[in-house]
Parts: C-alpha cells; sequence; structure tokens
C-alpha cells in the first residue's frame, strides 16, 4: 500500500494566510500537534502547538513565521513503511504527501499507517501488537489489562489517538510481551472490542522489514 492510498480526507491544510488563532483552533478541534500549512498548492511546512504559543497576537498570519519540517513529507508512490519512518525519525502525528510535481495533495496520519500495518504479516520475535478501535466512553486501560493478563500477557505500552474519522471514537494500540495474540484477541472481541490491526510474527520477512518494524516499535515506547 502506497501513501497515496492512505491519504485522510478529514485533516484539511493551512494557508499562509490563517491566523494562528485559526491554526490554534484546527489543532485542538483536529486533535492533532502538527498540521500542514501550503502556499496555494506549495508546502511550506508544518505548525506546531509550540509555534503559536510564542507568539503575542492572536491575528499573526502564517506566512510571518518561520515554519520547520519542510523537509518532512513522502511522494504518493512511496511505501507506508517509509511513512513510518519518517514520523519516527521528526516524531510527528502526521505525514504530508506531495505529487509528482511535488505539489501538495493531503496527509497521512500515523493511526492511518497503523491500521495499513496491520495488513502485514512481521516477524515481531518475543512482542506482539494490537490495534483496537472504540468509543471513547468504552476506554478503559484497567479493564483491557485484565483481558490481556487472563491470557498470560502483559501490556509494555499503549498509544491512544483520537479515529480521525469519529471525534467519539479512539484507536489504542497495545505493544505486548507476547507474539502470541490469538487468544487475546477472541477474548477482547468477545467484550465487544473492534480489532482493527495485529502483528504476530507469522511470516518470514527481511531485514529492511524488521528495521522498519523495530522503528514503530520505538514510535510505540515515547
Amino acid at each position: 500500500m502506497i501513501a497515496e492510498d492512505l491519504l485522510n480526507q478529514m485533516i484539511p491544510p493551512l494557508k499562509v494566510t490563517d491566523s494562528t488563532e485559526k491554526a490554534a483552533r484546527w489543532l485542538e478541534e483536529f486533535h492533532v500537534g502538527q498540521l500542514p500549512v501550503v502556499d496555494d498548492r506549495q508546502y511550506r511546512g508544518l505548525i506546531t502547538e509550540a509555534d503559536i504559543i510564542d507568539q503575542d497576537t492572536p491575528d499573526t498570519l502564517l506566512s510571518a513565521l518561520t515554519l520547520g519540517f519542510a523537509d518532512v513529507h513522502v511522494q504518493r508512490s512511496q511505501h507506508f513503511y517509509n511513512i513510518i519512518e519518517v514520523a519516527v525519525q521528526n516524531n510527528v502525528q502526521l505525514v504530508p504527501v506531495l505529487d509528482d510535481q511535488q505539489e501538495y495533495l493531503g496527509v497521512v496520519t500515523i493511526s492511518d499507517t497503523l491500521a495499513a500495518f496491520g495488513k502485514v504479516p512481521v516477524a515481531t520475535g518475543q512482542q506482539g501488537i494490537i490495534v483496537l478501535s472504540m468509543e471513547e466512553r468504552d476506554y478503559s486501560l484497567t479493564q483491557i489489562s485484565r483481558y490481556v493478563e487472563e491470557n498470560n500477557a502483559k501490556i509494555m505500552s499503549a498509544h491512544v489517538a483520537q479515529d480521525e474519522h469519529d471525534p467519539y471514537r479512539i484507536r489504542l494500540t497495545l505493544k505486548l510481551n507476547t507474539p502470541s495474540i490469538t487468544r487475546i484477541i477472541a477474548t477482547l472481541e468477545r467484550f465487544g472490542y473492534s480489532i482493527t490491526g495485529q502483528f504476530s510474527g507469522t511470516a518470514e520477512v527481511s531485514e529492511d522489514e524488521q528495521e522498519r518494524f523495530n522503528a514503530l516499535l520505538r514510535y510505540l515506547s515515547f
């Protein structure tokens, strides 16, 4: 699966003519730490909450700011592994995608990439990963941990992200201390949890793929 297939149409870019007040409002509304900024269709960088805090007036235009992450992007035809690498290396939640003319197409979020990653078998050694989708009101890490531990496993880390397609749902990514996750998944599904991704090390993969998976593990451990 390539970057163009994973574009998230729910997250729009800001324009250089927008204000820092609008940028702050959109960062909160879309539950993200960064948003892309464009000038016409040219990608200029990512605006972050830290950029906005430094400004004294809310009507400052984004064109007046020195934006970071101008070189942080992928091409439309790049594999989703590359998206993971870019996100991990730059510690960002979303990665802009450019077309063959270097014009802005949209963004891919880490949550969307995780969902795509779940369709690929990866050798995980002594670890497994499960991605769950649920309504916010159903989120209880204590309860989920109990279901995991009933199957003789433990949660090593948990990563919560807003579901960009539904403001009332979240995605929970669990890193477990075992690659044997079949029974754990069955238990979670029995109690109504939706599993959107799973990685259990059931296939042989290349050294390059394993390095990228290890990068994903590091990202989930921050």
